[in-house]
């Protein structure tokens, strides 16, 4: 499930995309090259239907980007520490000493 709304959000993610560039806008940039649709659209343009379009976009990516964050929370319950065992999380509690060497050492007792 969350690999076919992981392909929804890039689909989506590309028309938000291009219908955003294909806008009108203040200087020339892409929008420029829609203008034989403004017939098909009626006598505003396609203005008002790209706009109408790229909010019901939007709020399809919205709704979508929610839908993976829940199927990717209830997917991913389980934690990593979950696993570990209580012998691998224990820590002593005090550094240990460094074990002596319980060899006798005899001396040579020659008088000089």
């Amino acid at each position: 499930m969350t690999s076919t709304l992981l392909i929804v959000q890039i689909v989506l993610a590309l028309a938000i995309t291009i219908a955003v560039l294909l806008q009108k806008s203040s200087s020339i940039g892409l929008g420029a090259y829609s203008g034989s649709n403004e017939s098909v659209f009626g006598a505003k343009g396609p203005t008002g239907f790209l706009a109408k379009f790229t909010f019901t976009l939007a709020f399809a990516f919205v709704i979508n980007t929610l839908a993976l964050g829940y199927a990717y929370t209830s997917s991913n319950s389980a934690s990593v520490t979950d696993t570990l065992t209580q012998s691998q999380t224990s820590v002593p509690s005090a550094p240990m000493a460094p074990s002596v060497p319980t060899e006798t050492i005899e001396t040579n007792n020659t008088t000089l």
